[in-house]
């Protein structure tokens, strides 16, 4: 007899049901996600910096039926993220799934780049990180029935590029944090962590690139087997997988999902 259970088949990809916590809920991937494991039948609470821009995000997802909330904090302030965690376990109880989409970057040559800028893209992109899920990570063990982190970086981790000295130091940081974070989470309190690594989707900050005359657009096109460049609903699939069940047995991956960037 083959040894597969049909109710696991039928809802090994659900998250319904799950309190989910969005980091960066404002951001181009990160709102997409929110909506995205909202229509997934999760609960979601999201947070940023923005409170204007969250009440808007919630105000939109309620008049869909998704069930949402908010708290604006700074994923880089200690004592933010212990408010924000606190703040959605009174709203939902507890938190099953961690999405981090929060970065920033400030590119700047090694030669004119100040000590200062350095080290805020790594307390923006890297040791905000630490924070997030180093309190997440400890409501979640509290709870006792184990969670899915996921954590968004970058293809950047992997290769350099001028100009990035800050940018692919934290991406690259977060990626072997993400390795760290499944040893010391994932067998003894089942918290899988695994981290996705785009290479570049639609933004307000990157729709320059997307010009099909430009040559930065046609250079990125040569190293993109995919044929074309990312649009944040090309990372949903990936996120919900990491976010179920579907992924038990993967925890410390750095997930390529760069339309084939690293291959050629």
């Amino acid at each position: 007899m083959v040894a597969v259970d049909k109710g696991f088949v039928n809802n090994m990809f659900s998250v319904e049901g799950k309190a989910v916590l969005v980091t960066g809920a404002t951001g181009a991937l990160g709102s997409v996600l929110s909506k995205a494991y909202g229509y997934a039948g999760a609960k979601v609470f999201m947070t940023g910096r923005n409170k204007e821009k969250l009440q808007a995000l919630k105000d939109e997802f309620c008049a869909e039926g998704i069930d949402c909330d908010f708290f604006a904090a700074d994923p880089a302030i200690e004592d933010d993220v212990k408010a924000t965690v606190k703040a959605c376990v009174e709203k939902y109880g507890e938190i099953n799934v961690l999405a981090v989409c929060h970065g920033c970057n400030k590119p700047q040559n090694v030669l004119d780049q100040s000590v200062e800028d350095w080290q805020a893209i790594m307390d923006a992109d890297c040791r905000s990180v630490y924070i997030v899920t180093k309190y997440v990570a400890e409501q979640m063990v509290a709870q006792g029935k184990g969670g899915k982190m996921v954590v968004v970086t970058s293809q950047r981790s992997k290769r350099g590029m001028a100009g990035y000295t800050g940018y692919c130091t934290s991406k690259g940081g977060v990626d072997l944090m993400v390795n760290c974070l499944a040893c010391d989470l994932t067998a003894k309190y089942h918290i899988n962590v695994n981290s996705l690594c785009p290479t570049v989707f639609r933004s307000d900050l990157t729709e320059w690139m997307f010009d099909p005359d430009s040559q930065v657009y046609k250079n990125f096109l040569v190293r993109e087997p995919v044929g074309r460049l990312a649009e944040p609903n090309d990372f949903v699939g990936y996120a919900l997988f990491l976010s179920s069940a579907a992924s038990d047995y993967i925890t410390g991956a750095n997930c390529d999902c760069s339309g084939g960037y690293l291959v050629v």
